[in-house]
C-alpha cells in the first residue's frame, strides 16, 4: 500500500509539471538559462534604484544611478539624504577601481577585485551570478516576477547570509532585492525604478576627469572648500558601539588648516579613532591608494583593510584602526558613528 501511495504521488507530481509546462510556466532551470543568455547578449545597461539600509543605528536611504558597459566599465553614483556634501561615485575603468567624492575633490584608488569579490545588490550581473552559483537556491513565481532566494557572498559581513531577488517576468531585469540577516529580517532593500538595456554611452562617461567634475551639490566645490577653510570647525563625534571599550585619552594635533583629534579606546579590544576636517585639495591626478574593500556604512562609503577602516562624511575624514577588532567589528563601530557630537 505504501509503495502504491508513493507511485500515486509521483504520478500527480508529473501531471502538475505537465500542466505547468502546458500553461507556459517556466521552470527554475529555464529562468536561469534566460538570465545567463541575457547577460551574454547585452552590451551594458543604465539603471536607477532606491536603497534603504538598516545595518546601523538608524535607517539610511540612498538614490543610486548605475551604469555598466561591457566588459569592465562601471559607474555607480550613490547620493545619501543625510550627507550634505553630495554624491559619491564608485568608478571602474581601464585605470582601476576608484571611489570619488566630486564635491570635495577627493578620490581613492582601490587595490581590489571589485565588483567580482562579493555580492553587489545593485549590480545586475552580480545578482545573476549569485543565482547561478548557489545550488541550493529556491525559486517561486508570482503574476509579475520570478523570485530567487540565494546565499550571499559578502567578504566583510557574515551577518547578511541570504538575499531575495525579484526579476521581471517579461524581460528578466531586476525589480527588487532584499538582503536578509540570519532571522530573515530585510536589512538592505534595493528597489529598481528604471532599467535600460543596451544604452549608448559617450566615450568619456567612465573617465576620472568627467566624473570628478560631476558634483551634484548646488554650490560649486570651490565655494564649499573656502567656507570650510574659513570655519575650520571640527565637531568631535563618538561611536555608539565600542565593542566594550572606553575612551582613555583624547589628544589634539594642530594642523596647518585646522586640527586632528586622536581618541584612544581601551577595554576588551583596543582601537584608535582619528578625525579631522578634510583639506579640500584637488587629488584628481594623485588619488590616495587603498588596499582593501569598498564598504557601504549606511551613510557613506568606506575603505576597509585588514586592521583599518577609513571614510569621509560631511567634510570630515575618519580613520578607525585596531589590531584587535575583527573586520566585522571595525564596520560595526564605523556604522555607529553618525554625527552624534561629544557634549
Amino acid at each position: 500500500m505504501r509503495r502504491l501511495n508513493v507511485t500515486l504521488k509521483l504520478m500527480v507530481l508529473g501531471l502538475i509539471v505537465l500542466v505547468l509546462a502546458a500553461c507556459g510556466e517556466k521552470t527554475q532551470e529555464d529562468v536561469v538559462g534566460e538570465l545567463q543568455k541575457k547577460l551574454e547578449e547585452m552590451t551594458g545597461y543604465k539603471a536607477k534604484a532606491e536603497m534603504s539600509m538598516n545595518t546601523g543605528e538608524e535607517e539610511q536611504k540612498f538614490n543610486i544611478d548605475i551604469w555598466h558597459q561591457k566588459e569592465e566599465l562601471y559607474r555607480v553614483a550613490l547620493s545619501s539624504e543625510s550627507d550634505e556634501k553630495g554624491s559619491q561615485i564608485i568608478l571602474k575603468n581601464e585605470d582601476g577601481v576608484f571611489v570619488l567624492t566630486p564635491s570635495l575633490e577627493k578620490s581613492f584608488k582601490f587595490q581590489t577585485e571589485w565588483p567580482d569579490n562579493g555580492s553587489q545588490p545593485y549590480l545586475y550581473q552580480s545578482l545573476v551570478e549569485d543565482v547561478i552559483a548557489d545550488p541550493e537556491a529556491t525559486f517561486e513565481t508570482t503574476e509579475t516576477d520570478y523570485i530567487f532566494r540565494t546565499k550571499t557572498n559578502y567578504q566583510s559581513n557574515n551577518n547578511l547570509p541570504y538575499q531575495e531577488i525579484h526579476f521581471d517576468k517579461e524581460d528578466y531585469t531586476p525589480v527588487l532585492v532584499r538582503v536578509l540577516d540570519k532571522d530573515d529580517n530585510a536589512l538592505v532593500e534595493v528597489n529598481f525604478t528604471s532599467f535600460e538595456l543596451n544604452p549608448t554611452f559617450n566615450e568619456d562617461d567612465f573617465s576620472m576627469d568627467k566624473n570628478m567634475a560631476s558634483s551634484d551639490t548646488s554650490a560649486p566645490a570651490s565655494a564649499g572648500a573656502e567656507e570650510e577653510t574659513a570655519d575650520n570647525v571640527l565637531e568631535v563625534v563618538m561611536p555608539e558601539f565600542t565593542a566594550g571599550a572606553e575612551v582613555m585619552e583624547q589628544r589634539e594635533v594642530d594642523l596647518e588648516n585646522g586640527k586632528r583629534v586622536i581618541l584612544t579606546f581601551e577595554g576588551d579590544k583596543n582601537f584608535t579613532f582619528i578625525q579631522e576636517r578634510s583639506d579640500a585639495v584637488t587629488t584628481l591626478n594623485a588619488p590616495q591608494e587603498v588596499e582593501g574593500d569598498i564598504v557601504n556604512l549606511g551613510y557613506t562609503l568606506a575603505a576597509l583593510s585588514e586592521n583599518k577602516i577609513e571614510w569621509n562624511y560631511n567634510g570630515v575624514d575618519y580613520t578607525l584602526a585596531s589590531d584587535e577588532l575583527t573586520r566585522e567589528e571595525l564596520i560595526q563601530v564605523a556604522q555607529s558613528v553618525q554625527g552624534k557630537a561629544v557634549k
